[in-house]
């Protein structure tokens, strides 16, 4: 009887690297900055339009704004990398969780994007673009010598995984 394979446990694996703790900031600016924005709007068709049903939406997006604003510090904690020997592990969700592992040779593009708020706070959000377009990955808020610098090792060990191709 063939003996049943063994699960990978992701907590073995190595030690996982996280996020700044700042971008929880970057986060909880963007949840108020679309809460403004939806509820300014409803309020206005409720108001000018005498439509009850745009009051309604802005509660519910209110209300939900609140409970996205509770839940982000913990959702920017379950944020991490992990750097293996072929390839580079992505985690994050609290709820739905996603796992996406990477490999070297396949990434094709790496880039480093920064918002205003981000900026302000000096982070910077590493992405990926892979052979398959659908499975891009990135990581958010890093400090933005740590995302240059891990550009930096991903485009070296890309250089070298695809050269044994």
């Amino acid at each position: 009887m063939p003996e049943p394979s063994k699960r990978l446990e992701l907590a073995d694996v190595g030690e996982w690297k996280r996020v700044s703790p700042k971008y929880v900031l970057v986060e909880i600016v963007g949840t108020i900055v679309n809460a403004v924005v939806v509820c300014g709007g409803a309020s206005l068709l409720w108001l000018l339009l005498d439509a009850t049903w745009a009051m309604w939406v802005g509660i519910v997006v209110l209300v939900l704004s609140i409970i996205n604003l509770i839940f982000e510090p913990r959702r920017v904690r379950s944020i991490g990398y992990l750097l293996r020997a072929d390839d580079l592990l992505f985690r994050r969700g609290i709820l739905f969780q996603r796992f996406v592992a990477v490999p070297y040779g396949r990434m094709q593009l790496i880039d480093i994007t920064r918002g205003p708020v981000a900026r302000w706070l000096g982070l910077a959000d590493l992405k990926f673009v892979t052979a398959a377009a659908t499975a891009g990955v990135s990581i958010p808020g890093l400090a933005e010598a740590d995302a240059e610098s891990l550009r930096d090792r991903l485009v070296e060990l890309a250089e070298s995984r695809r050269a044994g191709l």
